[in-house]
């Protein structure tokens, strides 16, 4: 049978150890049996090793940073688009889903560049600064949190969380502090890396289990599979998983993409109290970095993704493998300095 040639632009290349999705993403692709895709890295950074992944990634790009806004992201995605004609886009990173969200209808009727997101309203409902409202409205457990802007206000809210508490950042990096000091601590170092606000959150006792999940954006849930970290790093990322048998989360996760009618890749991170209750700690609105395990169980979400994208209809996956791990590793990729040369000084390669 002969393989459909679609072009595909993915965002995340970072594949260090905090890694990003787009690497795992890519992989997904590369699985197709029905597409032969051409992929476009877009990057953020010249280090990042997606770039130099000959074998994955077919040619790269450099983009501006979120904080440059819409107007120079949609200069650079025209003149791309002129070069390499693409048919989907798909971004990996929580801080640039504004962006290509608020462009998404320009991006499809002017460049004739897909993608599958959720809207503006939805993105910004399942922030961690407002997952308490969220839970409500969507009837899904969720623990306390309170967004925070100074040292001051963290000591004014002990009473009310208590320790040990946890403190995250509004994008990325979560503590557990034990003590004031290490509140304090945690608040200067999240703060320092990805600004304000930090959020306070109630800490519960139990164990840590995640989704990745893909909603067609009308109420389905095409794919799920759960899964519980067997290794975490210092970062808190997951180094290798476990794909899981319960029922009951895959139902909870499924209830929430459907009730939403959330449109793209998940992350759905819970903890499952001594009570068997499941708290969901986040929602983020992209693939995880650990989304090629369900590839491995039997479920190919970025490939589903595409799909949907480009408007086809997608039947939802019914089974996928308990038992499967995926065990993250690392190794050098050597390149030559002039593939550095072309990124750093043409900022394509």
């Amino acid at each position: 049978m002969t393989k459909r040639k679609i072009t595909v632009a993915v965002t995340g290349l970072n594949n260090i150890d905090s890694p990003g999705p787009g690497i795992p993403v890519i992989r997904g692709l590369k699985d197709s049996k029905e597409f032969d895709f051409r992929i476009i890295g877009l990057s953020y950074e010249t280090m990042e090793p997606g770039i130099y992944m000959n074998d994955l990634v077919d040619k790269s790009y450099q983009i501006p940073l979120p904080s440059a806004g819409m107007e120079p992201l949609l200069e650079r995605l025209r003149y791309i688009n002129y070069k390499e004609n693409i048919d989907v886009v798909i971004p990996n990173f929580d801080a640039e889903l504004y962006n290509f969200i608020k462009l998404s209808s320009i991006l499809k009727n002017e460049l004739g560049i897909s993608s599958l997101l959720p809207d503006i309203d939805l993105f910004e409902s399942r922030h961690k600064s407002k997952l308490c409202e969220f839970g409500e409205k969507y009837d899904i457990l969720v623990p306390k949190s309170k967004m925070i802007f100074s040292v001051n206000e963290l000591i004014d809210n002990e009473k009310e969380f208590e320790y040990p508490m946890v403190v995250k950042g509004q994008y990325y990096d979560a503590s557990i502090a034990a003590t004031r000091e290490q509140a304090i601590s945690y608040f200067h170092k999240i703060s320092n890396k990805w600004g304000l606000p930090i959020i306070l959150q109630q800490f519960v006792s139990g164990t840590e289990v995640n989704v990745t999940a893909l909603g067609d954006g009308k109420g389905n849930c095409i794919g799920a599979v759960p899964m519980r970290k067997m290794y975490i790093t210092d970062k808190g990322k997951a180094w290798a998983g476990i794909t899981l048998d319960d029922k009951k989360l895959l139902e909870i996760s499924k209830k929430t993409v459907e009730n939403l009618k959330w449109a793209g890749g998940c992350e759905l991170e819970y903890i499952k109290s001594k009570e068997g209750k499941y708290y969901l700690l986040e929602m983020n609105p992209r693939f995880p970095a650990w989304v090629y395990l369900a590839n491995g169980a039997g479920q190919n979400h970025p490939e589903a993704m595409i799909k949907i994208a480009l408007g086809e209809d997608v039947p939802c996956f019914e089974n996928y493998e308990v038992g499967k791990l995926f065990i993250r590793y690392s190794y050098d990729l050597i390149v030559d300095i002039s593939e550095f040369e072309k990124i750093a000084i043409l900022g394509e390669k």
